[in-house]
């Protein structure tokens, strides 16, 4: 292989991971999730185009991100090797990158879905970048801006094919942010050294380990019932109600377990995985016995 090619294969690698491929992974699943649930049917070819450009949006969200924070990203571990604190690439190459992604894909979503989901995408590129993201390096209140954006895509593959928010989509909506609190929480404290050196606000560093514990339970009790709220509008079935019963009390046990017995960073990383195996499990629940409540 010539230097050439591996020189762009190199750039070409760099730039896939500005885009944050676990992360926008999830956020397609999710937007999938919507898609499925909806009532009514979209047709495969307004899926794809559907699919395709959220994830684009995603990318350039995630791209633009890693372009403001690249200076406290050196101070993270998970982090510092991206391109731009690694010094492998030009602040201007990200940034041209990130708009482009943005111009392609939000008119795109317009035409594959339609100007409601575009708005929506708008709104989760515009709060991400420009709020979520100056706002960290300011106050531990960015994590509830940022669960805006990062809550929108199932409700926006809800729109793509029900054109309106409705009652079901608003509850996904509203499951997605009320379980990311909880997951930003439990990052916040087994990281708090970090986004300490960093420059980075968090309620662990700002209100301090005791309140982080009791707001991750406080929102896990609003979550569970939010959870339940899938069956009872027949968005899915009574398989899918065990699942959500038996996920949400093993959660609701981890955090009040970690909150009375004030325990430290190995359970806020067990609390961090296992919020990644209850979104997991709840929306493959929510797919699979979408056919016995539609």
């Amino acid at each position: 292989m010539s230097a050439r090619a591996v020189t762009l294969s190199s750039t070409a690698s760099d730039l896939l991971s500005l885009t944050k491929p676990r992360l926008s992974s999830l956020v397609l699943a999710t937007t999938a999730g919507g898609v499925w649930l909806a009532p009514g049917e979209l047709p495969l070819a307004r899926v794809l185009v559907t699919m395709l450009a959220t994830a684009g949006t995603v990318a350039a969200a995630n791209t633009l991100n890693c372009l403001i924070e690249r200076e406290s990203d050196r101070f993270m571990a998970r982090t510092r090797n991206r391109p731009l604190p690694a010094g492998r690439m030009e602040p201007g190459l990200a940034l041209g990158f990130g708009l482009s992604l943005a111009a392609v894909s939000l008119p795109a979503l317009a035409l594959g879905a339609n100007l409601l989901t575009a708005g929506l995408g708008l709104l989760a590129f515009l709060s991400y970048v420009l709020v979520y993201t100056p706002l960290k390096s300011r106050t531990s209140a960015a994590m509830l801006v940022g669960a805006v954006p990062g809550a929108l895509p199932p409700l926006m593959g809800w729109t793509a094919v029900t054109g309106q928010v409705d009652t079901g989509g608003f509850v996904l909506f509203s499951i997605l942010f009320l379980w990311q609190i909880p997951h930003f929480l439990a990052i916040a404290l087994f990281r708090k050294e970090e986004y300490a050196a960093a420059g980075l606000k968090s309620v662990p560093l700002e209100r301090g380990d005791e309140s982080s514990r009791a707001q991750i339970v406080l929102y896990l009790v609003a979550l569970v019932p939010m959870t339940l709220l899938p069956y009872q509008l027949h968005i899915a079935g009574p398989w899918y109600l065990l699942v959500a019963v038996v996920l949400g009390l093993t959660f609701m046990g981890l955090g009040a377990w970690g909150f009375f017995r004030q325990l430290g960073k190995p359970w806020a990383r067990q609390t961090f995985f296992y919020s990644l195996l209850y979104l997991t499990g709840l929306f493959v629940a929510l797919v699979l016995d979408r056919g016995v409540a539609i």
